[in-house]
C-alpha cells in the first residue's frame, strides 16, 4: 500500500470537511442551517446508521472481547497521558480538561468514513463495532472527570449527571437498539432497516461538510505547549498503545487498522461544546480540534502505512 493511493482515498473526505468550512464562513446557506443540520445528524442520521451497521454486523464474542481490549485500553492510555502530562505542566483545571479531550477523544464519522472508503463495507462494519464500544466508555470517562477538573462547571452529583447524559443520548440508543436486535437474530425488518440504509448513506458526508462547519481557525492563537501535548498523546500514544495491543492479540489487519483509524483520528468536534457548556477552556479546546484535524491529513496516511508495514 502506497502513500498516493490512501491520500487518494482519504482526500475526497478531507475535502469535504474543508468544502464544509467555506461554506460557513461565506453564510452559504446561513448559519442556522449548519445548526440545523448539527441536530439532524446527530439525532436522525447517525443513529440511523449505527443501528443498520450494529443489527446487522456478526459479533464474534472473541473479536468483540479482543476489540474491546484493544480500542478500550488504548483509549486509557491516552487518557492517562493527557491527565499526567497536564498535571507534570502545571496547566490550570480548564485548560488541562482540553489536554484530557485532545488527547483521548476521537472524530467518530471521520475514521468510519475513512473505514468505509479505505476498506468498504467490512471496513465500515468493523468501525460501527469501534464506535459501539468507545460512545459509553468516552462519555462515562470523560465527563465525571471535566466534572471534577471544572470546578467552575456543571455542579450538582456526578453520577445522575451522567447517566442523564447517557440516557438522552442518540448514538447510544441506536447502538444499544442495533445489538439488542443482532442477539435476538431479529434480521434484517423490512421498512425498517430500508429506511435506516437511506438515512445512513446520507449521514457521513453531511457530517463530514458538519465537521469543517465546526471549525474555527480563529481559536488557532493558542498556548504551544498545551497543544504539543495534546497531538503527541492524539497521534502518538493513543495509536501506539491501539497498534500494540492488536499485535499481542493477533488481530488480523483489517482489523488492526480499523482501530488504528479510530486511535488516530483528530478530536472530535464536540469536544469543544463539552468544554464550553462544562467550564473548560474552549478557545484552547477548538484550537486543537482544528489543528489536529489539519494535521489528520497527513499522520493518519503515514500511521496507515507504518502499520501495514509490519504486516
Amino acid at each position: 500500500m502506497a502513500l498516493i493511493p490512501v491520500l487518494i482515498s482519504i482526500a475526497p473526505i478531507f475535502f469535504l470537511i474543508v468544502l464544509g468550512y467555506l461554506l460557513r464562513r461565506n453564510g452559504i446557506p446561513n448559519v442556522e442551517f449548519w445548526n440545523m443540520n448539527d441536530k439532524l445528524v446527530y439525532w436522525v442520521l447517525m443513529p440511523a446508521l449505527l443501528f443498520h451497521k450494529t443489527s446487522t454486523i456478526e459479533l464474534s464474542p472473541a473479536l468483540v472481547g479482543s476489540y474491546s481490549v484493544v480500542i478500550i485500553g488504548g483509549f486509557f492510555a491516552a487518557l492517562l497521558y493527557g491527565l499526567g502530562v497536564a498535571k507534570l505542566a502545571g496547566l490550570p483545571g480548564d485548560s488541562a480538561s482540553s489536554v484530557m479531550q485532545g488527547s483521548a477523544r476521537h472524530n467518530a464519522f471521520i475514521a468510519l468514513s475513512i473505514a468505509g472508503s479505505l476498506f468498504g463495507p467490512s471496513g465500515l462494519s468493523l468501525g460501527a463495532l469501534a464506535m459501539v464500544l468507545l460512545i459509553p466508555v468516552t462519555n462515562l470517562a470523560v465527563v465525571p472527570l471535566m466534572v471534577v477538573m471544572n470546578q467552575k462547571g456543571r455542579k450538582g452529583k456526578i453520577l445522575p449527571m451522567v447517566l442523564s447524559d447517557l440516557g438522552r443520548n442518540p448514538l447510544i440508543l441506536s447502538v444499544l437498539g442495533g445489538v439488542s436486535f443482532n442477539l435476538l437474530g431479529v434480521g434484517e425488518v423490512p421498512v425498517l432497516h430500508d429506511t435506516a440504509h437511506l438515512l445512513g448513506n446520507a449521514a457521513l458526508p453531511i457530517v463530514l461538510m458538519c465537521v469543517g462547519a465546526n471549525l474555527r481557525l480563529r481559536a488557532m492563537r493558542a498556548s504551544a505547549l498545551p497543544l504539543v501535548l495534546s497531538i503527541s498523546g492524539k497521534f502518538i500514544v493513543f495509536p501506539l498503545i491501539t497498534v500494540g495491543l492488536a499485535m499481542i492479540l493477533q488481530l488480523s489487519e483489517l482489523e488492526t487498522m480499523v482501530a488504528l483509524l479510530f486511535s488516530a483520528s483528530p478530536t472530535a468536534s464536540s469536544a469543544y461544546t463539552l468544554s464550553r457548556q462544562m467550564g473548560g477552556d474552549a478557545p484552547l479546546m477548538a484550537a486543537i480540534t482544528t489543528i489536529e484535524t489539519a494535521l489528520a491529513f497527513l499522520t493518519l496516511p503515514l500511521s496507515i502505512l507504518l502499520v501495514k508495514m509490519l504486516f
